[in-house]
């Protein structure tokens, strides 16, 4: 496998590419403003302003589809109906993974999949999401493992941490109370490039994944720790309980032979 077309060059695809050019890899990255063109180009990634509609797709240059993998990083965007809508976006991009004949997919995911229902989640739990962005990821996952035509592995990532993604101000805005006894599903950036290198390395497709630091500190253990060394002000936390879920990652570890850099956000 030498080419790599990576489906939304943001926060996680874009230092993935970068990633993947070090590695030998040829490049391509996808974006939806064409002010950012000019960013991939300079990075050593080849362009293409991709913009997939709930009927169609932008892109001139389908040529970003001739590859050895399609890397899929982009969320439902926040939406009264995005439950329909990002469904109806990979419905598109699967004519287009057909028509093409791409052999692998990798789905960035996320554990808003799962509900919390107080206990331990898994990759063949029933998924019921009460979230839209869980339910449309749900139907997502299927649009794409269901086809017989590529082979999809699915990874569903915890809360995204590291880079610029400060987690001390996730809550410092908070103006009420929040339940602090809450466990925390985190993963730092750098796990999770380390941890898509790994898959392709050891070409892991047809697999589900979490993908979540083996550790869950409680929600008051973690933000007070970030606002301390972040000098920002802690939110307030009270001693009710909440519903809550804890992210088990253990298959991706055996799977993939994989220590976690951060094994505790807290880390």
């Amino acid at each position: 496998m030498k080419r790599i077309s990576i489906l939304g060059c943001g926060w996680l695809g874009f230092p993935l590419a970068g990633q993947l050019l070090a590695k030998g890899f040829e490049v391509k990255g996808s974006v939806t403003s064409r002010s950012k063109l000019k960013t991939l180009k300079a990075a050593g990634i080849k362009p293409y302003r991709l913009v997939l509609d709930v009927d169609k797709v932008q892109l001139k240059d389908q040529s970003f589809f001739d590859t050895d993998l399609v890397i899929v990083a982009i969320p439902p965007k926040r939406d009264t109906y995005i439950e329909t809508i990002f469904p109806e976006q990979i419905k598109q991009l699967v004519k287009l993974l057909e028509k093409f004949q791409v052999p692998r997919v990798l789905f960035i995911s996320s554990t808003s999949v799962y509900n919390e229902l107080d206990g331990v989640v898994r990759e063949d739990d029933v998924l019921l999401p009460e979230k839209s962005s869980g339910k449309a990821l749900v139907l997502a996952e299927y649009l794409l493992t269901s086809n017989s035509h590529f082979k999809t592995t699915v990874l569903r990532f915890g809360g995204l941490i590291g880079a610029d993604r400060n987690p001390a101000r996730f809550l410092s805005r908070k103006t009420t109370a929040i339940s602090g006894s809450k466990p925390v599903n985190l993963i730092h950036l750098e796990d999770c490039l380390q941890i898509i290198q790994r898959i392709i390395d050891k070409q892991l497709w047809g697999e589900t994944l979490n993908a979540c630091c083996p550790a869950h500190p409680s929600r008051q253990e973690f933000y007070e720790k970030a606002a301390a060394v972040s000098g920002v002000p802690a939110p307030a936390f009270h001693d009710e309980p909440e519903p809550y879920k804890l992210v088990d990652s253990s298959k991706l570890m055996h799977l993939l032979d994989y220590q976690f850099i951060y094994p505790s956000p807290i880390d």
